[in-house]
């Protein structure tokens, strides 16, 4: 009788732990899906507005969508309300400013591919603000990661136009890449703090806040369609609603590499959207490098050993 307690007790506990770690990998996973078709709704939006009306678009909608779930309306701490301010800059305000402006000079799959960089700053952060180097299978996933971005941007950078011709556009990206990776090491304690979706809502205030000053001329002279309209509802309903208080979720249970590496599903996802939607060329290396950060996404693969601190 005992026996069969015990293994019975056992059973129970290695289900529960398998559905923590799906869930954990799903936290990940489906916020790599849709940033990965955001540059796709980027290029779509852009067609009928200029970069900042993208941004200010986006954000609101995001804000709105949030706004319709009562968890999110929760307060905070009082001592977290200036850290939140600053997460909206740094998560949302400044890079989500980025990419529209640099895909006016790159490629929506070559802006999916250069965002694979972003785990490697956030590892870097993480370890540096944390005084020590991330584990050994992590690192070597994120440079297996960091690999593949390298190989599917390659092509791109060195074709006919040359980093020349896309200097512009690939500096944006990097500076909204290091940017995100201080937004993760801040999201995570304010996360555990008082839970992902009031911590997202009140950043996605403060972003808007930002951006509707410079935003709203260009929507003011927007030539709407509806492939256009419909890109950047999805862009935010989904990739700054949904995904990012999915993330920050993730953050704070996982921690910020593991987290990060959602970034390694994005450029395989803008890659086979630019080629299959809009018609971008691509060349077989980049198709190796998508493979390659497949690879490190799963080596960095959340378990349930180290699963780290879990959301409050």
């Amino acid at each position: 009788m005992a026996a069969a307690a015990a293994r019975a007790l056992f059973s129970t506990s290695a289900l529960a732990n398998n559905r923590q770690v799906s869930v954990d990998w799903l936290l990940i996973v489906v916020p790599g899906l849709i940033w990965g078709a955001s540059f796709l709704f980027i290029a779509e939006g852009l067609q009928a507005v200029a970069p900042m009306g993208v941004t200010v678009v986006r954000i609101a909608i995001g804000f709105l969508t949030l706004s319709l779930v009562p968890a999110a309306r929760r307060p905070i701490l009082p001592a977290d309300r200036a850290k939140t301010a600053g997460l909206g800059v740094l998560w949302l305000a400044f890079p989500l400013s980025m990419f529209p402006f640099a895909e006016q000079h790159v490629s929506s799959a070559l802006a999916g591919m250069l965002n694979g960089a972003t785990p490697i700053a956030a590892a870097l952060v993480a370890s540096v603000l944390a005084k020590r180097a991330p584990a050994r299978r992590v690192g070597i996933g994120l440079a297996i990661g960091f690999g593949g971005a390298v190989l599917m941007a390659l092509p791109g950078l060195s074709g006919s136009g040359g980093m020349n011709g896309q200097a512009a556009g690939v500096l944006m990206i990097l500076a909204a890449v290091v940017s995100y990776a201080f937004a993760y090491s801040v999201a995570r304690p304010l996360q555990q703090r008082n839970g992902a979706l009031p911590v997202i809502w009140r950043a996605l205030a403060w972003a808007l806040a930002l951006t509707a000053p410079f935003g709203l001329p260009a929507i003011a002279r927007a030539h709407w369609t509806a492939a256009s309209l419909g890109s950047l509802l999805a862009l935010g309903a989904l990739g700054t609603g949904v995904a990012y208080a999915m993330l920050a979720t993730a953050a704070g249970r996982l921690g910020a590499t593991r987290a990060s590496s959602n970034n390694f599903i994005i450029p395989v996802v803008s890659l086979l959207l630019g080629v299959l939607i809009r018609h971008e060329q691509v060349s077989p290396i980049s198709v190796a490098g998508a493979a390659v950060c497949l690879a490190g996404a799963w080596l960095i693969r959340p378990t349930g050993e180290s699963a780290g601190p879990r959301a409050s």
